[in-house]
């Protein structure tokens, strides 16, 4: 498990016939399931989770008598459920949670003796659910997400799509979902937050009268739209501390008793800001995109240089994300104004240039699928009160698929793309490897490079000046600062490479920086 494993599953491991336990989890295989696989008569535990495995369930695999747990999640798997799994008699646990399963359950799961956990939540299945030993105590999470599931289980009362229903008219008073899950947790609620939305936009218009108590609870957490309302006095122009093309931003401030971070209360008594992001229209089908796109981005990655997200709410008044609160506001902000460039001195620079890798790094090669975030500038790059970056603003940013050419519409900021865009909508990594490469370049000379960038990247540019690169708001560097700053100014200048294939990965940037 967790190894960098591609291609397919090798038909030559059915020749392991003893074997007892396979973790194939958390790689990059493709391709179908083996059906020799259920040669391995004595296999107990079948890993093959978090990889790209497509095509049906194999029937064969009900041959594996002695099965005790089998996790298939998180794949791409489609088809019906095989009705052989019946013969998993001693299956405990079964998890085929995230996949593209259609059709109904197979009610003979009733029949299955051993079976007493079941996951098949976020596939497109629909139909009664069976009645059976492992569906007596299953939770609504571990149901939802599908097409059209019915039965009296877990609160699941009609056969309605569990995303919602129809009706799209909502009350104000929705609990904002608080995603306050661990790195474990992350995976699993990258569709569970679209899920999520749909219920909050598509939900049935209840008594605008009923408490707050009565709302749909999701994950843990009290903090709710009303809340936010009178944080910001009703978005009120006063809180307003942002705009962008998408919409504003608000600071908030927020009694700690409404977000639990983990299992940790914050504070009995301490007021917590919050940036809220409020969308011009959640009408607007672009802006609602980048809305669930943010989303998806923000619940699938935890990382010191990622900003947070903290909640989400939609309604048919707003579309809100609720972030953690960043004092110094955006990199842009503190470059432009000259008592902010004064006090970013070149340590501080150092800083934030290796905290975006850090952060770029993680999102191509630390996530899968790989995250591009396609609008690396200074104005996505918040600072803390102690100058760390954090990178924020994920409505453009784009999953990788390992089996897709990834053709996008352009997205971005001008003087920030990459060349190769002007004439095609490929998506790669290497789109934010030039990005960053303009951005460093930017946070040494105070200022966007402009044409400079054209100027470094020319072979026959000659010998590079200091005194061309710098931004004259703050003192000359030390010797010892000017030689790490004049590696950052040519590890940009790879970055920034016509060429995609010829720039390097973000990793090979990180490690860089690191030395």
């Amino acid at each position: 498990m967790d190894n960098q494993l591609s291609g397919g599953i090798p038909e030559e491991l059915g020749s392991l016939s003893y074997l007892e336990n396979l973790d194939l989890s958390r790689n990059r295989l493709t391709g179908q399931i083996p059906k020799n696989l259920s040669i391995f008569e004595q296999l107990h535990n079948l890993n093959l989770s978090n990889n790209h495995l497509n095509q049906r369930i194999p029937a064969q695999l009900g041959k594996l008598i002695h099965l005790s747990m089998l996790d298939m999640s998180n794949n791409l798997l489609s088809g019906e459920i095989p009705s052989e799994l019946r013969f998993l008699e001693s299956l405990e646990i079964l998890n085929l949670s995230h996949n593209l399963l259609f059709g109904l359950i197979p009610k003979t799961f009733e029949e299955m003796p051993s079976l007493v956990d079941i996951d098949i939540s976020y596939n497109e299945l629909e139909g009664p659910v069976p009645s059976g030993k492992a569906f007596q105590n299953v939770s609504i999470e571990q149901l939802q997400g599908n097409k059209g599931l019915c039965g009296n289980i877990a609160g699941l009362r009609t056969c309605k799509s569990l995303p919602g229903v129809k009706n799209k008219k909502t009350r104000n008073n929705h609990k904002l979902i608080l995603i306050i899950a661990t790195p474990l947790l992350c995976a699993s609620l990258l569709l569970f937050a679209f899920i999520c939305i749909f219920i909050l936009y598509k939900c049935k218009k209840m008594n605008s009268k009923k408490k707050d108590d009565d709302l749909l609870p999701i994950l843990n957490g009290k903090l709710t739209y009303t809340d936010i309302l009178e944080a910001t006095n009703e978005f009120d122009e006063a809180f307003c501390i942002g705009k962008g093309g998408c919409g504003k931003v608000y600071k908030a401030q927020i009694s700690s008793k409404k977000m639990i971070e983990g299992k940790r209360l914050l504070s009995s008594s301490q007021m917590v800001n919050v940036a809220v992001k409020r969308l011009h229209s959640s009408s607007e089908m672009a802006n609602f995109k980048a809305f669930l796109s943010e989303i998806r981005a923000l619940t699938e990655i935890r990382h010191r240089n990622i900003v947070k997200l903290y909640g989400f709410c939609s309604n048919d008044q707003n579309s809100l994300l609720v972030y953690e609160y960043l004092d110094r506001g955006s990199l842009a902000k503190n470059l432009s104004a000259d008592e902010e460039a004064k006090k970013l001195d070149w340590p501080k620079r150092i800083n934030t240039v290796k905290g975006v890798a850090h952060a770029l790094s993680y999102m191509h090669h630390s996530c899968s699928p790989p995250i591009v975030h396609r609008d690396i500038s200074s104005k996505n790059i918040l600072l803390d009160s102690q100058y760390e970056a954090h990178v924020s603003d994920f409505g453009t940013a784009k999953f990788l698929k390992c089996d897709s050419s990834n053709f996008s519409s352009l997205a971005g900021t001008y003087g920030y793309l990459a060349p190769e865009l002007a004439y095609t909508t490929k998506v790669t990594e290497k789109c934010d490897v030039y990005s960053f490469g303009v951005l460093v370049l930017e946070v040494i000379k105070g200022k966007h490079p402009g044409e400079y960038i054209q100027y470094v990247t020319t072979p026959s540019h000659g010998e590079l000046r200091m005194e061309d690169l710098l931004d004259l708001h703050i003192l000359y560097p030390t010797r010892e600062e000017e030689v790490i700053l004049m590696s950052i100014v040519n590890l940009a200048i790879e970055c920034l490479h016509s060429n995609p294939q010829y720039r390097p990965t973000m990793q090979l940037v990180s490690d860089m920086l690191d030395k």
